[in-house]
Formats: structure tokens, C-alpha cells, sequence
């Protein structure tokens, strides 16, 4: 139930972000990390349409969490990438090469391949209030980090931090979330009287926030690419250090476990050189990237070439 749970709110979660991609990506540069970039994203229709099944993707992944490890479903949502590419082909009739599904396939299998060689367990503890502020301090500074790094340089650059960012913010929500659904199994008055869920409401708002700026900022697979990558690796240590999920040890494992790793290394960097991710025309390209392209001509049918 939760691998079901977790890939339908992938597919879900890849098309939301082509639809806030295109509610947001005509604001103005300098409504970057602030509200008014959120006005306008809210004056699109089609923006509004991706926040409602934002709302759809966020009840999947909670009822996953609710039946599944936090380290099991994060690994899960990594097939976002590769519904994205999908919606780019179909939808938009996007040409991608060898190189963007070779990265995609890659980032996919090498954390499937850790997820399959660490193989979760547990994750039923639930966490002091210690853990949670230690918790909260290093991931706050993480955060932060990010969002400088995003402040400056290339486009790809700029969005790619901001994902990054989005990515360690949504681990946390999502780390609240699961605390949440164990509160719940105990009755809602043990919800309302602990913190995680006020918190939740802070980290949710600043996950879309967030999401947003990454959108604006580049390349949708840019910033798709990076939050695909960190959130699910972010979950594993917080479902390890927060909920005592449990990883296979040993020597074997282990060496499994750092390999799956250095090959999501590998896809990250293949598909970090795809023209597609930095936002440049390719050799061949026909017409403008999506990063770049104005929401009518992204929209528009294709137009049969004049005799």
C-alpha cells in the first residue's frame, strides 16, 4: 500500500510542478523570495489547479507515511523525475535524448538500489523533544545555506539551490508528517497537545514557498532534479536518527549501499550536463526550452511549417 501510495503521489507531485512551473515562471525577477512572486502565481488559473492537486499529493504521501517507513516512502517519490520527463515528451512534444533519460534512469535505479541494499525497517519511535530541536537547528542552517547559494549564478545554479532547499524542507515536512500520523493512532487529543503539527503548518507553507522560487528561478528539471535527489537522502538520515528506521549493516551491504549512492552521483552529474536542465538550446532543438518559453507558446499546438 505505501509503494502504491508513494508512486501515485509522484505522478501527481510531476505535474503539479509543471503547472506552478507555468503559473510562475512570467513574474518579474525581482519578486524572488518574496510574497509578491506568490500574488502572482495566484492570478493563474493553472497555478491554482497545480496547489489543489499539491493538496492531493500531500494526503497520498501522509496515508503513505502512515503505512510505510519514512525511509521507504521518500526513496518511493524518486519516480517523480521520471514522470516528469514523460509529461515533457507527451504533453509538451519536448525532444529528450539519451542523455535525459540515461540521468533520470540512473539518479532512479541508484537510489532504488540503496533502498533495496539498506532495506528499512522500523521506524515506529517517536522522537524526544531533544531530537527534534537538534533536528530543527541543523536543518534550519541547511536551509539557509541553500537559499544563499541561490542568490547568485546561473539560472540552472540558482534554481538547483532553491530545489535543494525545497528538498530538505519537505524531508522535514514530512518527518513532522509521519510523527503526526503516530500521534493520530493514539487519539487526536495527543495531536493537538504536541508541537509537530504546528510545525507542520510552518514547514508546509515554507515548502511551497520555497517550491516556488525554485520554479521561478530555471529550468523545471533543474530544480526537479535536485529535489528528487536530496529529500529522499535527507528522509533516510531522519528516519535513522528521529524514528530508529533500521538500515542493513555489514560489510556486503554496506559496500551495496555506497555504490547505489555513487550511482545517483553519476545520474545527477549526466543529467546536470543536459542542455535541457542548464536551459540552452541543444543543437537541433526545435524552438525554445520550457524554462524559457512564454506560457502561450508552451501551451500553443504545434504549428505546421509554411510551403
Amino acid at each position: 500500500m505505501a509503494y502504491l501510495l508513494a508512486t501515485l503521489a509522484a505522478f501527481v507531485n510531476a505535474l503539479t510542478s509543471v503547472l506552478q512551473r507555468i503559473g510562475v515562471e512570467s513574474a518579474p525577477a525581482s519578486t524572488t523570495l518574496r510574497l509578491s512572486l506568490i500574488t502572482h502565481a495566484i492570478r493563474r488559473g493553472i497555478w491554482l489547479i497545480g496547489f489543489a492537486l499539491m493538496l492531493v499529493e500531500f494526503g497520498l504521501q501522509a496515508t503513505a507515511l502512515r503505512f510505510g517507513e519514512l525511509s521507504v516512502v521518500q526513496p518511493v517519490l524518486t519516480t517523480e523525475l521520471l514522470f516528469l520527463m514523460l509529461i515533457l515528451g507527451v504533453w509538451f512534444r519536448y525532444r529528450l535524448g539519451a542523455q535525459e533519460w540515461l540521468g533520470s534512469v540512473v539518479i532512479v535505479v541508484g537510489l532504488g538500489g540503496f533502498f533495496l541494499a539498506a532495506a528499512p525497517s522500523g521506524g515506529n519511535a517517536i522522537p524526544g523533544t531533544g531530537a527534534w530541536v537538534l533536528a530543527s537547528c541543523l536543518l534550519a542552517a541547511v536551509i539557509t545555506g541553500f537559499i544563499v547559494a541561490a542568490m547568485r549564478g546561473p539560472r540552472w545554479w540558482r534554481a538547483a539551490a532553491f530545489g535543494a532547499a525545497t528538498a530538505v524542507t519537505a524531508a522535514f515536512s514530512a518527518a513532522l508528517t509521519k510523527a503526526t500520523t503516530i500521534y493520530i493512532t493514539q487519539g487526536w487529543g495527543h495531536v493537538l497537545t504536541h508541537a509537530q503539527p504546528y510545525m507542520l503548518a510552518v514547514t508546509g507553507l515554507g515548502t511551497i514557498f520555497l517550491l516556488q522560487n525554485a520554479l521561478h528561478a530555471g529550468p523545471i528539471t533543474a530544480s526537479r532534479t535536485t529535489l528528487v535527489t536530496v529529500n529522499p537522502l535527507v528522509s533516510i538520515v531522519l528516519g535513522i536518527t528521529l524514528f530508529a528506521d533500521r538500515l542493513r549493516g555489514g560489510p556486503l551491504w554496506i559496500t551495496l549501499e555506497l555504490v547505489a549512492l555513487a550511482v545517483l552521483a553519476t545520474g545527477v552529474v549526466v543529467l546536470a550536463r543536459s542542455p535541457l536542465v542548464a536551459g540552452t538550446q541543444g543543437a537541433g532543438d526545435p524552438g525554445e526550452m520550457l524554462a524559457g518559453a512564454r506560457h502561450r507558446e508552451v501551451m500553443a499546438p504545434p504549428v505546421e511549417a509554411m510551403p
